[in-house]
């Protein structure tokens, strides 16, 4: 179970303020601009700039 399709249309990127999307399979949201993973913990996604893995980090 993802997160609700209308929380993830108003999320963006603490970094660049672009889009993330959903990757369920490895638990986290994604900016693809900033090459980030920006984990989901408990159902809360924790956007934090100091918190975002690298994308070859996160596995993504």
């Amino acid at each position: 179970m993802g997160l609700n399709p209308e929380l993830l249309e108003v999320l963006a990127c603490p970094r660049c303020r672009g889009g993330v999307e959903e990757d369920e399979a490895k638990g986290g949201l994604i900016c693809r601009a900033c090459a980030v993973m920006y984990e989901i913990r408990e159902g809360i996604p924790v956007m934090l700039p100091d918190a975002a893995l690298p994308l070859s980090e996160s596995g993504a």
